[in-house]
Protein backbone atom coordinates (compact mmCIF):
# COMPACT_ATOMS: atom_id res chain seq x y z
CA UNK A 1 0.00 0.00 0.00
CA UNK A 2 1.10 3.77 -0.58
CA UNK A 3 2.60 5.77 -3.37
CA UNK A 4 4.25 2.77 -5.51
CA UNK A 5 0.46 1.27 -5.41
CA UNK A 6 -1.10 4.73 -6.35
CA UNK A 7 1.29 4.98 -9.16
CA UNK A 8 2.17 1.56 -10.41
CA UNK A 9 -1.03 -0.61 -9.88
CA UNK A 10 -1.16 -1.94 -13.27
CA UNK A 11 2.65 -2.76 -13.23
CA UNK A 12 2.60 -4.45 -9.78
CA UNK A 13 -0.30 -6.51 -10.33
CA UNK A 14 0.93 -7.97 -13.96
CA UNK A 15 4.36 -8.43 -12.52
CA UNK A 16 3.76 -9.73 -8.84
CA UNK A 17 0.15 -11.07 -9.22
CA UNK A 18 0.47 -13.60 -6.16
CA UNK A 19 -0.21 -10.10 -4.10
CA UNK A 20 -3.78 -10.72 -2.47
CA UNK A 21 -4.32 -6.93 -2.74
CA UNK A 22 -3.14 -3.33 -3.54
CA UNK A 23 -3.95 -0.02 -1.94
CA UNK A 24 -2.87 3.41 -2.80
CA UNK A 25 -2.18 6.51 -0.83
CA UNK A 26 -5.73 7.21 0.26
CA UNK A 27 -7.57 4.24 0.53
CA UNK A 28 -8.30 3.88 3.85
CA UNK A 29 -12.16 2.75 3.39
CA UNK A 30 -11.29 0.23 1.31
CA UNK A 31 -8.41 -1.49 3.07
CA UNK A 32 -10.84 -1.79 6.26
CA UNK A 33 -13.64 -3.10 3.61
CA UNK A 34 -11.20 -5.53 3.02
CA UNK A 35 -10.34 -6.70 6.13
CA UNK A 36 -13.97 -6.93 7.64
CA UNK A 37 -14.06 -3.32 9.51
CA UNK A 38 -16.35 -0.61 8.31
CA UNK A 39 -14.94 2.95 7.68
CA UNK A 40 -16.50 5.37 10.18
CA UNK A 41 -16.51 9.17 9.50
CA UNK A 42 -17.42 10.22 12.94
CA UNK A 43 -14.57 8.43 14.50
CA UNK A 44 -12.27 10.73 12.48
CA UNK A 45 -9.49 12.11 14.63
CA UNK A 46 -8.96 8.96 17.22
CA UNK A 47 -5.85 7.10 16.04
CA UNK A 48 -3.02 4.91 17.18
CA UNK A 49 0.62 6.80 18.32
CA UNK A 50 3.25 4.93 16.23
CA UNK A 51 5.81 8.09 17.40
CA UNK A 52 7.42 7.76 20.46
CA UNK A 53 4.56 8.89 23.43
CA UNK A 54 5.94 12.43 23.48
CA UNK A 55 5.01 13.82 20.16
CA UNK A 56 3.19 13.51 16.98
CA UNK A 57 2.87 14.13 13.32
CA UNK A 58 -0.53 16.29 12.45
CA UNK A 59 -1.03 16.27 8.59
CA UNK A 60 -3.49 18.97 7.81
CA UNK A 61 -3.57 18.15 4.13
CA UNK A 62 -3.12 15.65 1.64
CA UNK A 63 -1.78 16.18 -1.64
CA UNK A 64 0.06 19.20 -3.46
CA UNK A 65 -1.24 22.37 -6.64
CA UNK A 66 2.36 23.18 -6.37
CA UNK A 67 3.75 22.74 -10.10
CA UNK A 68 7.73 21.60 -9.24
CA UNK A 69 9.11 20.45 -12.55
CA UNK A 70 11.32 17.33 -10.54
CA UNK A 71 8.37 15.97 -8.24
CA UNK A 72 5.55 13.24 -8.37
CA UNK A 73 3.54 14.34 -5.04
CA UNK A 74 0.73 15.55 -7.32
CA UNK A 75 0.60 12.36 -9.38
CA UNK A 76 0.61 9.85 -6.20
CA UNK A 77 -1.36 12.07 -3.89
CA UNK A 78 -3.46 14.37 -6.10
CA UNK A 79 -4.22 18.06 -5.54
CA UNK A 80 -4.53 19.80 -2.17
CA UNK A 81 -7.36 19.11 0.07
CA UNK A 82 -7.18 20.78 3.35
CA UNK A 83 -8.64 18.74 6.61
CA UNK A 84 -11.83 21.30 7.84
CA UNK A 85 -10.19 22.87 10.87
CA UNK A 86 -12.97 21.05 13.21
CA UNK A 87 -11.42 17.84 12.42
CA UNK A 88 -8.11 19.11 12.65
CA UNK A 89 -8.76 20.16 15.97
CA UNK A 90 -10.49 16.89 17.19
CA UNK A 91 -7.59 14.96 16.13
CA UNK A 92 -5.22 17.49 18.32
CA UNK A 93 -7.78 17.34 21.39
CA UNK A 94 -7.45 13.64 21.40
CA UNK A 95 -3.30 13.71 21.13
CA UNK A 96 -3.57 15.79 23.71
CA UNK A 97 -5.43 13.44 26.02
CA UNK A 98 -2.65 11.11 25.12
CA UNK A 99 -0.39 13.11 26.69
CA UNK A 100 1.50 14.09 23.06
CA UNK A 101 3.23 17.43 24.59
CA UNK A 102 4.28 18.55 21.04
CA UNK A 103 2.93 18.72 17.59
CA UNK A 104 4.39 18.70 13.93
CA UNK A 105 2.25 20.07 11.80
CA UNK A 106 3.23 18.52 8.25
CA UNK A 107 1.49 18.65 4.40
CA UNK A 108 3.30 18.24 1.22
CA UNK A 109 2.27 22.26 1.83
CA UNK A 110 1.38 23.97 5.08
CA UNK A 111 1.38 27.91 4.04
CA UNK A 112 -1.59 26.34 1.32
CA UNK A 113 -3.71 24.70 4.29
CA UNK A 114 -7.37 26.41 4.21
CA UNK A 115 -7.42 27.83 0.94
CA UNK A 116 -9.57 25.28 -1.21
CA UNK A 117 -11.94 25.13 1.54
CA UNK A 118 -12.02 28.78 2.87
CA UNK A 119 -10.76 30.59 -0.18
CA UNK A 120 -7.46 31.82 1.61
CA UNK A 121 -4.81 30.78 3.02
CA UNK A 122 -5.52 29.88 7.06
CA UNK A 123 -2.24 28.65 8.53
CA UNK A 124 -1.73 31.23 10.46
CA UNK A 125 -5.65 30.85 12.38
CA UNK A 126 -5.08 27.25 12.50
CA UNK A 127 -1.94 27.62 14.75
CA UNK A 128 -3.67 30.13 17.20
CA UNK A 129 -6.42 27.41 17.38
CA UNK A 130 -3.66 24.91 18.01
CA UNK A 131 -1.83 27.49 20.52
CA UNK A 132 -5.22 26.78 22.80
CA UNK A 133 -5.65 23.61 23.49
CA UNK A 134 -4.40 22.21 26.56
CA UNK A 135 -1.56 19.57 26.85
CA UNK A 136 0.40 21.01 23.81
CA UNK A 137 3.73 22.25 24.95
CA UNK A 138 5.11 22.66 21.56
CA UNK A 139 3.80 23.06 17.79
CA UNK A 140 6.40 22.63 14.96
CA UNK A 141 5.60 23.84 11.77
CA UNK A 142 7.43 22.02 8.45
CA UNK A 143 7.10 21.65 4.80
CA UNK A 144 6.24 25.39 4.39
CA UNK A 145 6.81 26.37 0.54
CA UNK A 146 8.42 29.61 0.12
CA UNK A 147 6.50 30.96 -2.53
CA UNK A 148 3.13 32.84 -1.56
CA UNK A 149 3.93 32.26 1.69
CA UNK A 150 1.63 33.91 4.38
CA UNK A 151 3.59 36.52 6.07
CA UNK A 152 1.04 36.85 9.34
CA UNK A 153 2.43 33.17 10.36
CA UNK A 154 5.42 35.07 11.33
CA UNK A 155 3.22 37.37 14.29
CA UNK A 156 1.61 34.01 15.44
CA UNK A 157 4.93 32.37 15.66
CA UNK A 158 6.55 35.27 17.22
CA UNK A 159 3.76 35.90 19.85
CA UNK A 160 3.06 32.49 20.83
CA UNK A 161 4.97 30.69 23.54
CA UNK A 162 3.67 27.46 22.26
CA UNK A 163 4.98 27.76 18.87
CA UNK A 164 8.45 27.20 18.34
CA UNK A 165 11.06 29.52 16.75
CA UNK A 166 11.72 26.98 14.05
CA UNK A 167 10.30 27.10 10.58
CA UNK A 168 11.23 24.18 8.34
CA UNK A 169 10.97 25.56 4.63
CA UNK A 170 12.42 23.79 1.84
CA UNK A 171 13.63 26.29 -1.22
CA UNK A 172 15.58 23.57 -2.94
CA UNK A 173 17.76 25.86 -5.03
CA UNK A 174 18.92 29.14 -5.28
CA UNK A 175 19.79 29.97 -9.10
CA UNK A 176 17.36 32.06 -10.97
CA UNK A 177 18.00 29.97 -14.12
CA UNK A 178 17.06 26.77 -12.07
CA UNK A 179 14.43 27.66 -10.08
CA UNK A 180 12.77 28.91 -13.09
CA UNK A 181 13.40 25.63 -14.74
CA UNK A 182 11.86 23.72 -11.67
CA UNK A 183 8.44 25.70 -11.64
CA UNK A 184 9.36 27.26 -7.52
CA UNK A 185 7.10 30.40 -8.58
CA UNK A 186 9.93 32.55 -7.02
CA UNK A 187 13.17 34.34 -7.80
CA UNK A 188 16.28 34.38 -5.68
CA UNK A 189 15.68 37.51 -4.56
CA UNK A 190 12.38 37.26 -3.62
CA UNK A 191 13.44 34.09 -1.59
CA UNK A 192 16.35 35.88 -0.15
CA UNK A 193 14.02 38.96 1.14
CA UNK A 194 11.58 36.13 2.38
CA UNK A 195 14.58 34.36 4.51
CA UNK A 196 15.42 38.35 5.99
CA UNK A 197 12.24 39.27 6.79
CA UNK A 198 11.55 35.89 8.62
CA UNK A 199 14.87 35.80 10.77
CA UNK A 200 14.17 39.99 11.36
CA UNK A 201 10.80 39.31 12.54
CA UNK A 202 12.16 36.12 14.64
CA UNK A 203 15.13 36.32 15.26
CA UNK A 204 15.61 33.47 17.52
CA UNK A 205 14.05 31.25 14.71
CA UNK A 206 16.28 28.01 13.78
CA UNK A 207 15.54 27.88 9.59
CA UNK A 208 16.00 23.97 7.93
CA UNK A 209 15.67 23.88 4.40
CA UNK A 210 16.57 21.42 1.54
CA UNK A 211 18.16 21.91 -1.75
CA UNK A 212 18.58 19.53 -4.56
CA UNK A 213 22.09 19.25 -6.41
CA UNK A 214 22.14 18.16 -9.82
CA UNK A 215 19.34 19.21 -11.55
CA UNK A 216 19.66 18.46 -15.09
CA UNK A 217 20.03 21.99 -16.03
CA UNK A 218 22.26 23.10 -13.35
CA UNK A 219 25.57 24.47 -15.09
CA UNK A 220 28.69 25.18 -12.77
CA UNK A 221 27.51 28.91 -12.62
CA UNK A 222 24.67 27.75 -10.97
CA UNK A 223 25.80 25.62 -8.29
CA UNK A 224 27.93 28.59 -7.91
CA UNK A 225 25.41 30.54 -6.97
CA UNK A 226 23.73 27.91 -4.67
CA UNK A 227 27.25 27.96 -2.56
CA UNK A 228 27.06 31.60 -2.03
CA UNK A 229 23.41 31.74 -0.81
CA UNK A 230 24.14 29.04 1.42
CA UNK A 231 27.00 30.91 3.14
CA UNK A 232 24.76 33.94 3.00
CA UNK A 233 21.65 33.09 4.49
CA UNK A 234 23.51 30.73 7.02
CA UNK A 235 20.20 27.72 7.84
CA UNK A 236 20.38 26.89 11.17
CA UNK A 237 19.61 22.71 9.72
CA UNK A 238 19.91 21.69 6.27
CA UNK A 239 19.59 18.65 3.81
CA UNK A 240 20.95 18.06 0.52
CA UNK A 241 19.37 15.42 -2.21
CA UNK A 242 21.05 14.44 -5.74
CA UNK A 243 18.24 15.08 -8.42
CA UNK A 244 16.43 11.26 -9.36
CA UNK A 245 14.32 11.41 -12.38
CA UNK A 246 10.57 10.66 -11.56
CA UNK A 247 8.66 9.90 -14.60
CA UNK A 248 5.71 11.55 -16.00
CA UNK A 249 7.21 14.97 -14.28
CA UNK A 250 7.89 18.29 -16.02
CA UNK A 251 11.92 17.43 -16.20
CA UNK A 252 12.44 14.17 -17.01
CA UNK A 253 12.40 15.35 -20.42
CA UNK A 254 14.91 17.48 -19.42
CA UNK A 255 16.82 13.89 -18.95
CA UNK A 256 19.30 13.35 -16.63
CA UNK A 257 22.65 14.74 -18.15
CA UNK A 258 25.06 14.95 -14.91
CA UNK A 259 26.87 12.37 -13.83
CA UNK A 260 26.32 10.48 -10.51
CA UNK A 261 29.20 11.41 -9.13
CA UNK A 262 29.51 15.17 -10.01
CA UNK A 263 25.79 15.21 -8.32
CA UNK A 264 27.62 13.40 -4.98
CA UNK A 265 30.36 15.62 -5.50
CA UNK A 266 28.35 18.89 -5.34
CA UNK A 267 26.39 17.14 -2.60
CA UNK A 268 29.43 16.84 -0.64
CA UNK A 269 30.49 20.34 -0.94
CA UNK A 270 27.26 22.07 0.10
CA UNK A 271 27.28 19.16 3.32
CA UNK A 272 31.17 20.09 4.00
CA UNK A 273 30.17 23.85 4.23
CA UNK A 274 26.69 23.41 6.10
CA UNK A 275 28.90 21.35 8.66
CA UNK A 276 30.94 24.83 9.41
CA UNK A 277 27.86 27.11 9.27
CA UNK A 278 26.18 24.52 11.52
CA UNK A 279 29.50 24.31 14.32
CA UNK A 280 28.89 28.21 14.36
CA UNK A 281 25.45 28.69 14.96
CA UNK A 282 25.90 25.97 17.78
CA UNK A 283 28.60 27.85 19.63
CA UNK A 284 26.92 30.90 19.72
CA UNK A 285 24.48 29.02 21.72
CA UNK A 286 26.62 28.60 24.67
CA UNK A 287 25.58 29.54 27.59
CA UNK A 288 21.85 30.32 27.09
CA UNK A 289 19.53 27.91 28.82
CA UNK A 290 16.81 26.23 26.56
CA UNK A 291 13.80 24.16 27.54
CA UNK A 292 14.36 20.32 26.45
CA UNK A 293 11.84 17.82 25.63
CA UNK A 294 13.86 14.49 26.87
CA UNK A 295 13.47 11.28 24.51
CA UNK A 296 15.95 9.12 25.45
CA UNK A 297 18.65 7.95 28.28
CA UNK A 298 22.06 6.84 27.64
CA UNK A 299 24.21 5.53 30.09
CA UNK A 300 24.70 8.40 32.79
CA UNK A 301 23.15 11.17 30.71
CA UNK A 302 19.79 12.11 29.15
CA UNK A 303 19.28 12.85 25.21
CA UNK A 304 17.03 15.28 24.42
CA UNK A 305 15.76 18.31 21.58
CA UNK A 306 15.57 22.28 22.06
CA UNK A 307 12.59 23.91 19.85
CA UNK A 308 14.89 24.64 17.34
CA UNK A 309 15.42 20.53 16.43
CA UNK A 310 13.10 18.54 15.02
CA UNK A 311 12.93 14.79 15.60
CA UNK A 312 14.48 12.26 13.80
CA UNK A 313 16.24 14.90 11.66
CA UNK A 314 18.32 17.38 13.75
CA UNK A 315 20.22 18.14 16.54
CA UNK A 316 20.30 16.74 19.62
CA UNK A 317 21.54 18.23 23.08
CA UNK A 318 23.35 15.56 25.62
CA UNK A 319 23.37 16.28 29.04
CA UNK A 320 23.76 14.85 33.11
CA UNK A 321 20.89 12.11 34.07
CA UNK A 322 18.87 14.28 37.00
CA UNK A 323 16.89 11.18 38.84
CA UNK A 324 14.32 13.49 39.09
CA UNK A 325 13.65 13.60 35.34
CA UNK A 326 12.09 10.63 32.77
CA UNK A 327 11.71 10.16 29.49
CA UNK A 328 8.52 12.79 28.24
CA UNK A 329 9.56 15.22 30.49
CA UNK A 330 10.13 19.13 29.95
CA UNK A 331 13.24 20.47 31.29
CA UNK A 332 15.58 23.37 31.21
CA UNK A 333 19.22 22.78 30.07
CA UNK A 334 22.02 25.29 29.92
CA UNK A 335 23.87 24.93 26.80
CA UNK A 336 27.51 23.94 27.76
CA UNK A 337 29.38 23.08 24.94
CA UNK A 338 29.15 22.04 21.25
CA UNK A 339 29.83 19.67 17.85
CA UNK A 340 28.74 20.45 14.00
CA UNK A 341 25.31 18.58 15.45
CA UNK A 342 25.48 18.10 19.13
CA UNK A 343 24.60 20.41 22.14
CA UNK A 344 26.19 19.70 25.27
CA UNK A 345 24.69 20.84 28.63
CA UNK A 346 24.03 20.54 32.36
CA UNK A 347 19.94 20.59 33.88
CA UNK A 348 19.06 23.52 35.63
CA UNK A 349 16.39 22.18 37.60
Amino acid sequence: MGCLSERYLPELKKNIPEVDEYFGSNNIPQILKKIGGEFKHNLIGERQISTPNNFAYLKISEGCDNPCSFCAIPIMRGLHKSKPIEQVMNEVINLSKKNIKELIVIAQDTTYYGLDLYGKRELASLLKSLSVVDGIEWIRLMYAFPSKFPIEVLDVISDSEKICKYIDIPVQHASDNVLKSMRRGITRRALTELLHKIRNKIPEIALRTTLIVGYPNETEKDFEELINFVKEIEFDRLGIFTYSQEENTFAYELGDPIPQKIKEERQQIIMDLQREISFKRNISRIGKTKKVLIEKEDGQNLIGRTEWDAPEIDNEIIFTKNKNLKIGDFTKVKITDALEYDLFGESVV
